[in-house]
C-alpha cells in the first residue's frame, strides 16, 4: 500500500504548491517512488482536455514526474477561484467517488504520495442541496495525516494555531509543520519558529526561502527516520 500525505496551508496563496513539488523532487532524487495528486485545480490554461499551465504542470515539471500534469487531476477548472464555485459555474459537480477511485489508480503506480489540497483545510468542495463538503472531510475518506504549509511572517503563530486546533478536533493527525518565505535573519521568523513548535507541540519539518530549489527535511514525514 502507499504511503500517504496530505499537503494543506493556512489558507491561499501560502506556498503549498511550490512547497509540494520540493517535496516531490527530494523524495525522487533519494531514492523514493514518490507521486503526486491534486484532486481539484482551478485557475488553468487548457488547451484539447490537457493542461497547459496550472500548480500541476509546476509540480509535474519540477519532481520530473514520468506522465503529463493531466493525469495528476481529477477536475480542473480556468476560473481562480473555489473548487465548489468553479464547478457550479462549469455546470459540474464533484464526485468524491470518482476522486477517491482516481487516486486508488494512481496509488498504484507509486510507494509514496504527496496530495495538495486547494486552499485551507475548510475550503469548500460541495455545498448544493444541503450538503456541506470540506476539504477536511477528503482527508478523512483518503485516510490520510496532513503537512501544514504555513508563511514564515507576521501573523502566521495565530493561522498555525486555527488550522492545527482544527485539524485536532476533526481527528486529523498533523506529520510536521513546513514555514514558506521563511528569512533566517529575522529574529521574527525565529520567533515564529519556536512559538508555533511550543504552542502546538508540532515540529516544524522545515523551512523554505524565497526562490529556494532544494527543501531540507529535518526527517523522511513518511517514515519518520532517514533525514533527506
Amino acid at each position: 500500500m502507499s504511503k500517504n500525505l496530505f499537503i494543506t496551508a493556512t489558507g491561499t496563496d501560502i506556498g503549498k504548491t511550490y512547497v509540494s513539488a520540493l517535496i516531490v523532487k527530494k523524495m525522487r532524487e533519494s531514492g523514493f517512488n514518490c507521486g503526486y495528486f491534486k484532486p481539484v485545480l482551478s485557475g488553468v490554461v487548457e488547451s484539447a482536455g490537457k493542461l497547459i499551465e496550472s500548480d500541476c504542470n509546476y509540480v509535474v515539471n519540477t519532481a520530473h514526474l514520468p506522465e503529463s500534469a493531466d493525469n495528476y487531476v481529477t477536475y480542473w477548472w480556468k476560473e481562480a477561484v473555489s473548487p465548489h464555485l468553479a464547478a457550479r459555474r462549469a455546470g459540474e459537480e464533484i464526485d468524491i467517488n470518482k476522486i477517491k477511485k482516481h487516486f486508488k489508480a494512481l496509488s498504484k503506480n507509486f510507494d509514496y504520495m504527496l496530495i495538495e489540497g486547494a486552499g485551507g483545510i475548510t475550503c469548500p468542495l460541495k455545498l448544493e442541496n444541503g450538503e456541506k463538503y470540506l476539504l477536511k472531510d477528503l482527508i478523512k475518506e483518503l485516510d490520510t495525516n496532513i503537512v501544514i504549509v504555513a508563511d514564515g511572517g507576521l501573523g502566521t503563530i495565530n493561522s498555525v494555531l486555527l488550522t492545527a486546533e482544527y485539524a485536532k478536533t476533526n481527528n486529523i493527525e498533523i506529520e510536521g509543520i513546513i514555514l514558506n518565505n521563511f528569512n533566517p535573519a529575522s529574529f521574527m521568523h525565529q520567533d515564529n519558529l519556536k512559538q508555533i513548535e511550543y504552542l502546538t507541540g508540532i515540529k516544524v519539518a522545515a523551512t523554505v526561502e524565497k526562490g529556494q530549489k532544494e527543501i531540507k527535511l529535518l526527517e523522511n514525514l513518511w517514515t519518520g527516520k532517514k533525514k533527506i
